[in-house]
C-alpha cells in the first residue's frame, strides 16, 4: 500500500510542536516524528518578534526530523489569535445547460459568488467551506453533483484573518526552507481530532483552551457553524497565580500543572490543603484552586458569550467538548457541568496510530488535527505566498542544505 508523508507545525503561545505522519491510501494517519519545544517570540497566538519565533520553530522542526529521520519540507500550519473573523454568507447561481445537470464547475462558480464580500486589504482570506447546498430551494443536499436543477444555492462559512499577522507566521516558517501546504484555523483543525461525526451532526461547541488563547468553534448538522477566537486562556490563570500568590512565573506555571484543580478544598481535604511547595515557594493549596477555579469560570462564561445565539441548550444539545492543554485541569468537567447545565468531556486526540502515546493529550489536538485535516485535503490546495514567498523559499533551501 502506497504512503505519503505530511507534517503539521503548531505555532502556539507556551509550546511548539511539529508532527511528522505517514497516511495511506486508505486513510489511515501513523505518526512517526513529533518534536516539541517552549514557544518564543508570541503572544496571544501572534508573532512578536520574528528571530526569536523562527529559532523556536527550527528547533521543533529539528527534533522532530531527529525522531523519524525524514527532511520537514512543506507543512500544515495552524493560525489563530484575535485578528480571525468569520461570518456566514450565502451564493447562488444558475445551471444555464440544457441538460440542467449540476456539475463540479458549477460547484466552483456558486463557491465564488460565496467569497466576493466586501474584504479590506488588510484581511486575507482563510477558508471558505460549504455548510450545505440546495437545488431549486431544495436544502439538506451535500453534494449536488449530478442532480437536476435549473438554481443552485450555497452556504458557507467564511474564515479571514490580518494579513500582516498571516505573513508574518509564513516568513517566520519559509525561512526555514519549509513550504506551507495550507494554513489551517486552529480550532478547525482540532475538531477533526476530538469530535465525533454524532456531536457534531447534533450541534456541539468546541472549546480549545490553550496557552495564549481560546479557540471556539460551533458545530450543527455535520458542518461548522460559527468560530471566534477568545485572547484569554491558560497565560491568565498563571499570570494570576504568579501576582495572587507572588510567585515567579515560572513556579506559577509549574505549580498550576501539578497541583491544579478548579474543585472547591473541603475540610475533610485539610491534609492536602495546608502547605505546598515548589523550587523553594510554599503556598495554601486551597488558595491555589480558589484562584483557578475564579478564573476558568470566566473563561466558560466567556465561551458562552461568544456563541451566537443565547438559547444555547437548543443551539448545541451535544454539549461542550473541551482540548488544549487547560482542559487537563482536575475536575473541569464537572465545573463545566455546573455552569453550562449541558454534557461536557475533555476531548482527546483519536484516529491515529504510531507513537500516538506521545500526543494522546487535549494539549496535542491541533497538532494531530493539523495532520488529519492534511490526510483529508492533501492534494486540494496549497497556500500561495507569491513571487517574493517563492524567491525567499529558495534562498532558505539553499542556506540550510549549508548546514546538513
Amino acid at each position: 500500500m502506497k504512503k505519503h508523508t505530511i507534517s503539521s507545525i503548531d505555532v502556539g503561545t507556551t509550546k511548539i510542536c511539529t508532527t511528522v505522519a505517514e497516511v495511506s491510501d486508505a486513510g489511515t494517519t501513523r505518526i512517526v516524528g513529533v518534536g516539541v519545544t517552549p514557544s518564543h517570540g508570541l503572544h496571544k497566538g501572534l508573532v512578536v518578534n520574528i528571530n526569536d519565533a523562527r529559532e523556536a520553530i527550527r528547533e521543533s522542526v529539528r527534533k522532530a526530523e531527529q525522531s523519524c529521520n525524514f527532511k520537514v519540507d512543506s507543512a500544515y500550519v495552524g493560525v489563530t489569535g484575535r485578528h480571525v473573523n468569520s461570518v456566514n454568507n450565502r451564493g447562488v447561481v444558475a445551471i444555464t445547460r440544457n441538460d440542467r445537470l449540476v456539475r463540479p464547475d458549477d460547484l466552483r462558480r456558486v463557491l465564488s459568488t460565496a467569497q466576493s464580500i466586501k474584504m479590506p486589504n488588510d484581511r486575507k482570506l482563510l477558508h471558505v467551506i460549504p455548510r450545505g447546498y440546495a437545488v431549486d430551494g431544495q436544502t439538506g443536499v451535500k453534494n449536488p453533483v449530478g442532480m437536476y436543477g435549473f438554481r443552485l444555492d450555497v452556504e458557507t462559512h467564511i474564515v479571514t484573518a490580518a494579513a500582516t499577522s498571516i505573513q508574518n507566521l509564513v516568513k517566520c516558517i519559509r525561512s526555514l526552507g519549509i513550504d506551507i501546504d495550507d494554513l489551517v484555523l486552529e480550532p478547525l483543525a482540532s475538531s477533526e481530532a476530538v469530535l465525533t461525526a454524532d456531536e457534531k451532526q447534533v450541534g456541539v461547541v468546541l472549546a480549545d483552551v490553550g496557552g495564549g488563547t481560546t479557540d471556539i468553534c460551533v458545530f450543527r448538522e455535520g458542518s461548522i457553524w460559527h468560530t471566534s477566537i477568545l485572547p484569554v486562556a491558560g497565560y491568565q490563570l498563571t499570570r494570576d497565580i504568579a501576582i495572587g500568590l507572588g510567585l515567579p512565573f515560572e513556579v506559577a506555571e509549574e505549580m498550576k500543572k501539578r497541583y491544579g484543580s478548579v474543585m472547591p478544598v473541603y475540610e475533610s481535604q485539610m491534609a492536602t490543603a495546608n502547605q505546598i511547595s515548589e523550587d523553594g515557594h510554599g503556598i495554601s493549596y486551597q488558595d491555589l484552586c480558589d484562584i483557578i477555579r475564579a478564573r476558568v469560570e470566566e473563561i466558560l462564561r466567556l465561551i458562552l458569550l461568544e456563541l451566537p445565539r443565547s438559547d444555547y441548550e437548543s443551539l448545541v444539545p451535544a454539549g461542550m467538548v473541551l482540548t488544549g492543554g487547560t482542559a487537563n485541569l482536575s475536575g473541569i468537567e464537572t465545573l463545566g457541568r455546573e455552569i453550562l447545565k449541558l454534557p461536557v468531556r475533555v476531548g482527546v486526540p483519536t484516529y491515529i496510530s504510531g507513537i500516538a502515546d506521545t500526543v494522546r493529550d487535549p494539549a496535542y489536538a491541533t497538532s494531530v488535527g493539523l495532520l488529519l485535516w492534511g490526510a483529508k485535503n492533501r492534494g486540494t490546495r496549497r497556500w500561495n505566498g507569491g513571487w517574493f514567498g517563492f524567491r525567499l523559499r529558495k534562498l532558505a533551501l539553499k542556506v540550510r542544505s549549508l548546514f546538513r
